[in-house]
């Protein structure tokens, strides 16, 4: 017999199906043919997080970037700190990590995103818009919480770089060995 069941209506199934313990085969069929079957809920688990604009909100993190990201239904054009991403981003490859949470969730050309990026560099700063991005897809669109995070798009990437210790010329690196 399985080990998951669902609901009291399956114990009371188990237990009127006790007593046929003689013959555990027929049992099992017949409590098999019993139970219901279980499907996932259509609904999702978290609400929809929209404000009175009509835009979700989220904040982006990587390295020393911070992005705070307003995503809103339109015609797929991303605005970052007040200019297009083609000028902002000039690299083909920092644009097409920006794009990746829509690429996951099937919602190419379907968002606007309107965003302001501080500190870090321009690939910290891609990353952080993208970490934004993936969070407020998930709050727009509950549904899409699970394709996203199986790409890992909704963890904060929390490497950066190692501080500078006394003695080294870097983190790690010594100074170059002298014999004499």
């Amino acid at each position: 017999m399985s080990d998951n069941r669902q609901s009291l209506a399956d114990l009371a199934a188990l237990t009127s199906a006790a007593p046929a313990a003689a013959a555990p085969v027929a049992a099992e069929a017949d409590v098999e043919a019993a139970a219901p079957i279980v499907t996932q809920p259509t609904t999702p688990l978290r609400e929809q997080q929209i404000d009175a604009q009509g835009r979700a909100y989220a904040t982006g993190r990587r390295k020393d970037a911070v992005a705070r990201v307003w995503l809103k239904p339109g015609s797929g054009k991303i605005t970052i700190n007040g200019r297009d991403q083609e000028v902002y981003f000039a690299r083909p490859t920092l644009r097409l990590v920006i794009n990746q949470p829509f690429g996951v969730a099937g919602r190419e050309g379907q968002y606007d995103v309107v965003c302001t990026v501080k500190g870090g560099g321009l690939s910290g700063q891609a990353g952080a818009v993208k970490h934004g991005i993936a969070q407020a897809l998930t709050r727009y669109e509950p549904v899409l919480r699970s394709p996203v995070k199986a790409a890992g798009f909704l963890t904060r990437d929390s490497r950066a770089v190692e501080r500078k210790k006394y003695g080294k010329a870097k983190a790690r690196r010594s100074f170059q060995f002298s014999k004499r």
